[in-house]
């Protein structure tokens, strides 16, 4: 843990205002490992506090676990930062303060859709890792002639050059000619599969959009570029399903700042 403020860190534990502490702290009422400190020491996760009548150990802050929704637009790419200047995926994304974003697997520039970021690398892992076997789900509108033995034989599997692939499920919705449009579900991630599986069977994919990752749906209100947080209780699922436990009090700490937004909004702030 870097060095923290000691009102900061007394504070963000919930043992009174910045405001309160600093002024404990000015009347000599507050000891770090025994000694008593001035405005603007510092502490570090392990030290012992003593203020107030009270004793406690200063802790790590523990960043809350979100998860966001993007909606992908054609034209972008899944980078950090792309060498020729196109937009990137991250270019519409909140800004955070002491973490980063990361993508939880990616889409190519053709494809848009649903994309979900995380501050939370472990998550991003797990969510990622073949051994999980997430479920995608794809709208694809295909040309070429879509025979019954076609079906048949994307969801047995076809040889790629990487190894032999197929859709877990497919379902027709609909269309004519150019414009037929069904949904395929696979369990991996690799590079283009969708499109390369079409590929093998003749027929082309002119339309590509994830519309699900495991039981996390693109919903109909996030706008192409576009983005939007998981509520807790959603994260905390997810983070279930790979086998992870979200911090209790993130969850409270996400629904006291709903409730002070809530307050500030009847207040006509």
């Amino acid at each position: 843990m870097s060095e923290e403020r000691a009102q900061k860190a007394l504070s963000r534990m919930g043992f009174g205002s910045r405001r309160e502490i600093e002024r404990w702290i000015e009347q000599g009422h507050v000891r770090i490992n025994g000694e008593v400190i001035k405005l603007g020491a510092k502490v570090s996760d392990g030290d012992r506090a003593e203020f107030n009548g009270k004793r406690i150990v200063i802790r790590e802050a523990k960043p809350d676990v979100r998860v966001l929704v993007y909606n992908k637009p054609v034209g972008e790419v899944s980078s950090r930062k792309d060498e020729e200047g196109r937009r990137t995926v991250f270019d519409n994304l909140p800004k955070l303060s002491n973490s980063r974003w990361v993508n939880i697997g990616r889409l190519d520039i053709n494809t848009s859709g649903l994309l979900l970021f995380t501050n939370n690398g472990e998550l991003a892992n797990r969510l990622m890792h073949p051994s999980h076997e997430i479920e995608r789900e794809y709208a694809v509108r295909v040309r070429g002639e879509v025979t019954l033995d076609k079906l048949k034989q994307l969801k047995k599997g076809v040889q790629l050059e990487d190894g032999p692939a197929h859709f877990d499920d497919i379902v027709d919705v609909g269309g004519e000619g150019s414009n037929h449009w069904y949904h395929v579900v696979l369990r991996e991630g690799r590079n283009r599969e969708v499109r390369r599986l079409w590929e093998a069977v003749d027929v082309t994919v002119s339309r590509l959009m994830r519309v699900r990752y495991g039981d996390i749906h693109l919903p109909k209100s996030v706008r192409p570029g576009k983005s939007m947080d998981l509520e807790q209780h959603e994260v905390k699922q997810l983070m279930a399903s790979v086998g992870l436990i979200l911090d209790e009090e993130a969850i409270i700490r996400e629904q006291g700042r709903k409730k002070k937004n809530k307050q500030y909004r009847a207040r006509g702030g």
